[in-house]
């Protein structure tokens, strides 16, 4: 094709992606190439925290290299003053940190990354939109970063709704996938059918401990018949002889929460809601089987019927009363990416950058 072209140049030009946030990460490298040949950003902070009101070397330090990251206006103080405290709530925002303006260990972790380390992330994620370039995304579709630990649905472009994630844990057989699907439905007051590799693996130790553990769960045999737990002697049975299934019924402490969103996969990997709402709250949220846990279930749905129903809260909560396993199908599939992006541009295509929390990098 390069040789057929009037124009090989331009040909050769236009096959990297063209979208905007290849075009921020081609500006970032440029940047932190020329930041590194200057020697980088400064001496490292040498503490373990560091808070207002606190003064000495490190401070400066601090100080030095959020100037020189572009957080903090040039100064001459030498204390953690509010300029510091408010430049490093931005630096935490951009960084996936926990906004505080203090600068504790995974802060001063994160601030004490050399240009040669960021450079690292970015020129990973630009192989990643190589990977992925020609890939329809979808003018409406979910984009899920699992280390930025957030689901968005993204509309032409924007971003019309977010909500906080957990992710698959850091262990070989519950980290999270990266796929494309397309999401078709979604199960309101879902019966959890429990996989088998958490079964054998998790709850049949338990069984042989205390035939009554897990009495949220239902035991079935063969033919779909419930099993009287007091009456079956679970030592006998090994992970590769288990001769029962595990479920769960519809409830508000059922493990999928109160509603999942199905894109059918080869991993069983979906979005779901969780009644384990406090692990929102922490920074690092991989804590999953591999599923993806959203903090704001019932606006994703909302979200999602909103073109298709005029009152799509109305649908959604009655059908969720019903109490019933209930299926909503979306009269037009939506796209999912699930992608592991440690630099990301923002809005203002500034690159933010996240943890590599499974060391895919």
């Amino acid at each position: 094709d390069a040789f057929a072209a009037a124009n090989p140049a331009a040909f050769i030009a236009s096959l990297p992606p063209q979208t905007p946030e290849y075009a921020a990460l081609q500006r970032a490298r440029l940047e932190l190439v020329a930041a590194q040949s200057k020697g980088g950003w400064g001496p490292l902070i040498k503490a373990e925290k560091l808070e207002p009101g606190a003064t000495g070397d490190a401070v400066v330090a601090l100080r030095d290299r959020l100037t020189r990251q572009g957080y903090l206006a040039p100064m001459v103080t030498a204390e953690y003053d509010p300029q510091i405290a408010d430049a490093v709530k931005r630096f935490q925002a951009d960084n996936g940190l926990t906004a505080d303006g203090v600068a504790g260990a995974s802060t001063i972790t994160e601030i004490n990354h050399e240009p040669v380390d960021r450079l690292k992330s970015v020129l990973v994620a630009m192989e990643r939109l190589r990977w992925m370039n020609g890939l329809p995304l979808g003018s409406r579709h979910i984009w899920v970063n699992l280390p930025d630990f957030t689901a968005k649905v993204v509309d032409d472009g924007k971003v019309t709704f977010e909500t906080a994630t957990v992710v698959g844990m850091n262990q070989p057989d519950r980290r999270s996938p990266e796929f494309s699907d397309q999401m078709e439905f979604m199960v309101v007051n879902p019966k959890w059918n429990v996989p088998r590799s958490i079964t054998v693996k998790e709850y049949l130790p338990m069984l042989q401990k205390n035939p009554l553990a897990a009495r949220q769960l239902k035991i079935v045999d063969r033919q779909g018949r419930v099993v009287d737990r007091t009456q079956v002697d679970f030592t006998q049975f090994s992970e590769r002889n288990f001769p029962f299934s595990m479920s769960q019924d519809p409830s508000d402490g059922n493990a999928l929460g109160l509603v999942k969103f199905m894109f059918p996969n080869q991993w069983n990997i979906y979005l779901h809601d969780t009644p384990q709402k406090p692990l929102f709250k922490k920074e690092v949220r991989a804590y999953s089987h591999g599923c993806i846990r959203l903090a704001q279930p019932f606006d994703l749905a909302y979200t999602l019927l909103a073109r298709q129903t005029d009152d799509p809260e109305g649908l959604f909560k009655a059908t969720l009363k019903t109490r019933r396993e209930s299926v909503l199908k979306l009269d037009q599939p939506v796209p999912v990416h699930l992608v592991y992006f440690t630099a990301w541009p923002n809005v203002y295509g500034q690159i933010e950058y996240r943890r590599d929390v499974y060391g895919r990098d």
